[in-house]
């Protein structure tokens, strides 16, 4: 089985002098039409109900995050592990029910939490 770390190689080496012509032209975009059809598979997967396709369409999807990633990074904007940095952090301030500050709350208490702290964060950005 291959891991995470595998497939990072695998989209850098796409994008790489020797890698694939057609990776290695991808912009922002260019790819957000294929990117569109990946999510739009990944939902329809979902409405089926058909688990082994939404393992493969989240996979594609996955490239999606990784090769954008792998863009910025050539492109000197952020890296993967800025991604993965940035989305850890999201989830553990929105979610202070389980990470720390508050007890446990019911699915709409969760819900609601979790877009007035999303208003908070809107707010204070420029």
């Amino acid at each position: 089985m291959h891991t995470f770390e595998e497939l990072i190689s695998v989209v850098e080496t796409l994008r790489s002098e020797n890698g694939c012509p057609w990776d290695k032209e991808q912009t922002f975009e260019s790819l957000k039409p294929c990117l569109l059809e990946e999510a739009g598979e990944v939902v329809e997967a979902i409405d089926k109900k058909d688990r082994e396709n939404l393992c493969e369409e989240l996979g594609d999807l996955l490239f999606h995050v990784l090769i954008y990633s792998q863009i910025a990074k050539e492109q000197g904007y952020f890296r993967l592990e800025d991604v993965v940095d940035g989305i850890c952090e999201k989830m553990i301030r929105r979610h202070p029910h389980v990470f720390g500050e508050t007890g446990p709350l019911s699915p709409e208490e969760s819900r609601n939490l979790w877009n007035e702290i999303k208003k908070q964060e809107k707010s204070k950005k420029p």
